[in-house]
């Protein structure tokens, strides 16, 4: 897979996304508190996904029962992310919190991806991945410390 593939560049940008939204929550969740920012947060992403839809005159939203039950928990673990970022960033920085919950991500998509949990593409642990996950580690370790 090459850097220059358009899904890797919109998970560039995804990326950048998350930073400054992370970094805007804190902000929010040290001035209102920590649920007022997920409140905040989760209207205006509301806002902006309706207006979509509208534009969109709904899309494909009526197949959204196709979909496997556990998915639709996804908004909830929205509100957890947007919660612990809100509450960590103000605490340990934007680093920091950023470094931890990636690492989390990548360790656990690690995980499910060795035993193709919940819809994930199957693709076991080998040598290169296990050392990558060790120098993830090693290196939140290092930023965190």
């Amino acid at each position: 897979m090459t850097f220059f593939n358009p899904a890797v560049l919109v998970a560039v940008l995804g990326g950048v996304a998350i930073a400054f939204q992370s970094l805007f929550s804190g902000v929010i969740g040290s001035k209102v508190g920590v649920f007022e920012s997920v409140f905040i947060v989760h209207a205006g992403g509301l806002l902006l996904a309706a207006a979509i839809m509208a534009f969109l005159r709904g899309g494909n939203l009526g197949a959204w029962h196709t979909v496997p039950w556990y998915t639709l928990t996804a908004g909830f673990l929205g509100v957890a992310i947007v919660g612990t970022i809100s509450y960590t960033v103000p605490r340990i920085g934007l680093a920091s919190t950023l470094t931890v919950a990636i690492a989390a991500q990548l360790a656990i998509g690690a995980l499910l991806d060795h035993f193709g949990l919940l819809g994930a593409m199957q693709r076991t642990f080998d040598l290169p991945r296990i050392a990558g996950l060790v120098a993830l580690a090693l290196g939140t370790w290092l930023v965190v410390r």
